[in-house]
């Protein structure tokens, strides 16, 4: 339904009312504009399902076609760059560097979870911080996007063989938990890794 339909409908809702016709107001949101009960399915992912939606897509925003970065990398330059690339571990804005939210990939559900959308992976797409909070509860439909396709890892690999290496080099950055955790997820995708050259 388009939002000159919606309009239309409330329109007349609100003129049957003032006419004192309520059941009949009430008729024409049942017919017109009517309510639909979603039974909300839950979030069921975690970094290695994150990881392997993220090397299918090829850490491509498959909202925008840009490119995101494997989120570790991000909190190694944290980590080293504190004063000038801070991470606030409750992404509060005004303590967080931008690149964060732009190129931080996640995982978003194409069919909201709030409308009954699964977690299949055929309904996870990678995205970006940002636009997973825009989108929020919107199919891609009402808010006018188009779901672009998945980029190729060996044109784009995320920075994911970067970190590999800067890992292999220095292990003692896995003392982050946060770091360890994604590093331990890559790991859950050896074969996959090894396919593209990351290990």
């Amino acid at each position: 339904m388009t939002t000159g339909i919606g309009i239309d409908v409330i329109q007349r809702v609100c003129q049957a009312i003032s006419d004192g016709k309520e059941d009949y107001a009430n008729k024409i949101i049942n017919d017109d504009y009517k309510f639909t009960y979603f039974k909300n399915k839950g979030r069921k992912y975690d970094e290695i399902k994150k990881t392997k939606v993220f090397l299918r897509d090829g850490f491509i925003d498959r909202y925008s076609g840009d490119k995101l970065v494997y989120p570790p990398v991000l909190k190694i330059l944290s980590n080293l760059f504190k004063k000038d690339f801070p991470y606030q571990k409750h992404w509060k804005m005004s303590e967080t560097h931008i690149a964060w939210w732009e190129l931080t990939p996640t995982v978003d559900h194409v069919k909201p979870v709030a409308r009954e959308g699964d977690n299949d992976e055929k309904n996870l797409v990678c995205t970006s911080q940002l636009r997973n909070s825009a989108k929020s509860n919107w199919t891609i439909d009402e808010l006018g996007w188009e779901l672009q396709p998945e980029g190729d890892n060996k044109n784009w690999d995320g920075m994911m063989t970067w970190f590999m290496d800067y890992i292999s080099k220095n292990e003692y950055v896995l003392e982050d938990a946060y770091i360890a955790k994604w590093h331990e997820a890559a790991l859950k995708h050896k074969d996959e890794l090894k396919k593209l050259g990351f290990l």
